[in-house]
């Protein structure tokens, strides 16, 4: 698989130079690398690093169902969800192989990026038979060497096993989520085998893991395999919050952390909306959020592509959002990075032999790119105008809380103390405020701009702001000219 070029332009984009005279203090901020490779995401982690990124994830690494040998109606055998349906825990995938696994996590430990790994084990593959992309022969649920059927859930429920309601436990854990098989997690031999894939990905150089459809699988089970990791191994459950549903994600936050969809939701709504207001008042209780130190997010695979939150075709909304998510002090953020797309379940470019394609990400990478985006194009999100500048600005104040969230008509304010402060237009139209701010008088580098390109002075404790559509301004007193 071909390696990413390097991009010369990297330094520029990620510079902070002239403003920043203290090093990044505590990272906490990750990067969801949504079907890049194994070799892209090598290549890409020294510049993450850089701008004090402190982990990034991956895409599932496990064989896979080969979407070529499978009979499912209406699928080309290109889609992205195969990379969810494994058939085997082998490490090779048409992401990339094992050998460039180890090697990718190698590079980014190298530059000071953990890697967590996507763990699919809730369920195996959702067709009645084929091959994996190593050549792993399967059936629903036969796994040579791995599973047989005494090793699923047969929930006897519903006419086809499948999920059919959101009302019981039992359905949503022991059914099928959409004909995958189930895994009877609560089997002591399933849990270990499970436990063995995990530990094999922890030798590989990983250091913490999603689990993909976590609410499908009763915490009791989840908790087990955690248990069974190292100590102190990072695990992220998916858990989304359902009106009524009886499966909440608080059931999952002893033994790991989740990501708090509605804070998504919400704070989407509030940027798209120009709700600056609102968005100064939210709080976890008030809006029925899970307390802080939960995971935030402004967009993932699948909500950008059911309208749950925003996503990248929201463009300066999508970047303000992102901006107000890297201000937070709720819960440790994660950026997304992926790929456009118009059918919600095209995959990503491909090569010859099937295997994704090195993401290639433009120098000028930016929410509004000359002639839109076309199918397959790489956003590179992570990579927009002024988001791993903000990244690295975190990383220097995150410790100083937030001591207060107001608002000016449609500008959003958030200041640290005497530490920092943030604002951000949330319209598409120019806005002209003046910021009370806890900084001491002075010129302050907007660390925003690379370079110390934009100055900021605060006279009589206010910052008069010249703000463009969603642009964000954010200083600290560690940036000065």
């Amino acid at each position: 698989m071909r390696r990413l070029a390097a991009i010369v332009a990297t330094a520029a984009v990620l510079a902070v130079a002239g403003c920043a005279s203290a090093p990044p203090e505590r990272r906490d901020a990750g990067v969801a690398m949504f079907q890049w490779t194994w070799d892209a995401i090598a290549a890409e982690c020294p510049a993450l690093g850089d701008a004090g990124v402190a982990w990034v994830l991956t895409s599932p690494p496990q064989e896979h169902v080969d979407g070529a040998t499978a009979a499912l109606p209406g699928a080309d055998g290109t889609e992205w969800w195969w990379s969810y349906q494994p058939v085997s825990y082998a490490v090779e995938s048409r992401l990339g192989t094992r050998d460039e696994f180890a090697a990718m996590t190698a590079a980014c430990g190298e530059a000071g990026v953990d890697v967590y790994a996507d763990a699919v084990i809730n369920h195996m593959a959702g067709v009645e038979s084929g091959s994996g992309w190593a050549g792993t022969a399967f059936e629903h649920y036969e796994y040579p060497g791995l599973y047989g059927r005494a090793d699923f859930h047969d929930c006897n429920r519903t006419p086809d096993d499948d999920i059919d309601a959101y009302r019981e436990p039992f359905v949503i854990q022991h059914c099928e989520l959409e004909n995958l098989a189930d895994l009877a997690t609560e089997s002591e031999s399933v849990r270990a085998t499970i436990v063995g894939y995990l530990e094999d990905l922890l030798s590989l150089g990983v250091t913490g893991f999603r689990v993909d459809a976590a609410k499908h699988i009763d915490p009791d089970d989840v908790a087990a395999i955690v248990g069974a990791l190292p100590e102190g191994t990072p695990v992220i459950s998916e858990v989304i919050r359902g009106a009524g549903e009886p499966v909440l994600p608080e059931q999952y936050t002893g033994f790991s952390t989740v990501w708090e969809f509605g804070w998504a939701e919400r704070v989407g709504a509030f940027v798209r909306g120009g709700q600056a207001r609102a968005l100064a008042d939210l709080s976890p209780a008030g809006y029925g959020l899970l307390e802080e130190g939960q995971r935030t997010f402004v967009a993932n695979h699948d909500t950008e592509r059911n309208s749950q939150t925003l996503s990248y075709r929201d463009g300066g909304a999508f970047a303000a959002a992102t901006a107000v998510m890297l201000a937070s002090d709720y819960g440790p953020p994660t950026l997304y990075s992926g790929y456009a797309f118009t059918d919600r379940d095209a995959g990503p470019v491909l090569e010859a032999d099937g295997s994704v394609a090195d993401a290639s990400c433009a120098a000028d990478a930016r929410p509004d790119p000359e002639g839109g985006w076309q199918d397959g194009d790489w956003v590179c999100q992570h990579r927009w105008p002024g988001t791993l500048e903000l990244v690295s600005w975190r990383s220097r104040v995150v410790d100083a809380p937030v001591t207060e969230q107001s608002s000016i008509d449609s500008v959003f304010v958030s200041l640290r103390g005497e530490t920092a402060a943030f604002a951000v237009q949330l319209d598409d139209a120019p806005a002209s405020v003046e910021v009370p701010v806890g900084l001491p008088d002075g010129d302050y580098c907007d660390v925003v701009v690379p370079d110390c390109a934009s100055v900021v002075e605060v006279a009589g404790g206010v910052a008069a702001l010249e703000l463009d559509p969603w642009q964000a301004v954010a200083l600290d007193r560690s940036a000065r000219p």
